[in-house]
């Protein structure tokens, strides 16, 4: 992956276009090739020069952002900006990065930008395609299937690997268990829980149901878990007969 990634900021208020402009000097990682005030001039710019991360504004005139991004057939990795969270599920059905609510704080801004840059990291260096990992477990080496995990809990030095089958513990923290399963899709939801998006049954509030279990959502979690779970995969309702 490219150790600069060069952004376009997309908004129709120059203060907000100055705000993000400033938050990517300071970061080693970023760089602001170019800014635009509409739409229009934004997919001008992305037809004209390479673009790796859009910082896109979802009400502009004229054409939203929403609207824009659906009329780019290779658009770059996107960060959604907007003052108005109701338009979240929208940016996420178009596979958006992730979804900034002004006043965009630096953190915020920083957190998203790292996942950026992670899934950027994912696409060009693929993670091996072993589909099992060896724990050891009373003296044996015992075989996990990756696809066969539905969610892994945390408690003190120790987690939790839940299958359909059984519980299994070992002796690892859960920030090395995050490094591990992120890599292959997994996803923290809490901070004594990280699930496989593929086992969840339902999202109810800040609750997920697996199995037979219902899994804590944080707070600070809940927009990037919405966009794993339901992501483009939300039934959309049309016809006569509706």
């Amino acid at each position: 992956m490219k150790s600069t990634l060069k952004c376009l900021i997309v908004d129709d208020e120059p203060l907000a276009i100055e705000g993000l402009a400033d938050y990517i000097a300071e970061t080693d990682f970023l760089e602001t090739a170019a800014t635009a005030r509409n739409a229009m001039q934004a997919m001008k710019i992305v037809g004209e020069m390479p673009i790796d991360l859009m910082f896109l504004d979802i009400h502009m005139p004229k054409m939203t952002g929403i609207e824009m991004l659906k009329e780019l057939k290779h658009p770059p990795e996107v960060i959604f900006t907007t003052a108005h969270r109701e338009y979240a599920l929208d940016g996420f059905e178009l596979d958006c990065v992730d979804y900034l609510l002004k006043p965009v704080s630096f953190p915020r801004f920083m957190r998203a930008v790292n996942k950026a840059r992670d899934v950027m990291s994912k696409k060009t260096n693929p993670p091996d395609d072993t589909s099992y990992f060896y724990i050891k477990e009373d003296g044996l080496f015992v075989k996990v299937n990756y696809s066969d995990i539905l969610y892994v809990e945390g408690v003190k030095d120790y987690i939790y690997i839940h299958t359909s089958q059984k519980r299994r513990m070992v002796h690892m923290t859960m920030k090395a268990a995050e490094e591990q399963l992120g890599e292959r899709g997994f996803m923290r939801v809490h901070r004594s829980f990280i699930v496989n998006p593929a086992k969840v049954e339902a999202l109810e509030g800040f609750w997920l149901h697996i199995h037979d279990k219902k899994i804590p959502v944080s707070k600070s979690y809940r927009e990037q878990v919405l966009k794993a779970v339901v992501g483009n995969k939300l039934w959309k309702r049309g016809g006569s007969g509706d």
